[in-house]
């Protein structure tokens, strides 16, 4: 949100059951790989009778974005687009998820 390009290394997460080695660890652990299953992995996470991991499984050329963005967050964001490889991803998903948010269940 900087305007700085992503640095990959940082941003590199090797791929690790994490809810299902929750889950030997005596927590609760959900796995979401669908949209669609959000409300339900919510629902169940919080009627938990222990701590409880979500493990979301997502796009990585999403940027988290924050619902209320600033004009100054946008700018850093658009600034930092041109910079990346995955630009075209990057922008394509980005309006999708705006979309969907201001036109819930199109």
């Amino acid at each position: 949100m900087e305007g700085d390009p992503r640095f990959a290394v940082s941003q590199t997460v090797p791929e690790f059951p994490y809810a299902r080695y929750a889950e030997l660890l005596g927590l609760r652990g959900i796995r979401v790989d669908d949209p669609e299953q959000i409300g339900a992995a919510w629902d169940e996470a919080f009627a938990c009778d222990r701590p409880c991991l979500v493990e979301a499984i997502v796009d990585p050329e999403v940027p988290p974005l924050p619902p209320h963005i600033t004009v100054a967050q946008a700018k850093s964001f658009m600034r930092s687009v041109p910079k990346d490889d995955h630009k075209g991803r990057i922008v394509k998903q980005t309006i999708r998820q705006k979309v969907d948010e201001l036109l819930p269940g199109r």
